[in-house]
């Protein structure tokens, strides 16, 4: 599915997405990632659910967001809450969903100005 929203230069948005893979800015991911507006990490080393761990989510709190998205992949599935608290314990805002809703979650708020990280399970 392609998604269409007005240009952010030099912002990354999400441009499609389809059966395993996510484009940013034109360009297909079909690993995991993490975006924020102004940075890309691709390759990101879980490939599930049950490889993050709690380093995982330390990392993303490193990054100062707002708020992180969790796509899950194609099912919305929640990690342990032992998982995720080092967001907690940083006062970052978490919400899970599957990733083609973390996608599109992910640039209106982006489009709103706000300081989010969608970290996406591919």
């Amino acid at each position: 599915m392609k998604l269409h929203l007005t240009q952010a230069v030099g912002q990354n948005l999400f441009t499609a997405y389809g059966e395993g893979y996510v484009q940013i800015n034109q360009q297909r991911f079909e690993s995991s990632v993490i975006v924020m507006p102004n940075q890309l990490i691709s390759d990101w080393e879980p490939r599930t659910l049950e490889e993050l761990t709690a380093e995982h989510f330390a990392h993303l709190a490193t990054l100062q967001p707002e708020i992180v998205l969790l796509g899950t992949g194609d099912i919305l599935r929640f990690p342990h809450p032992r998982v995720s608290n080092p967001l907690a314990q940083a006062r970052i805002g978490f919400e899970v969903m599957d990733t083609f809703a973390a996608a599109r979650t992910y640039n209106i708020l982006m489009g709103e100005g706000r300081q989010v990280a969608a970290a996406l399970l591919l």
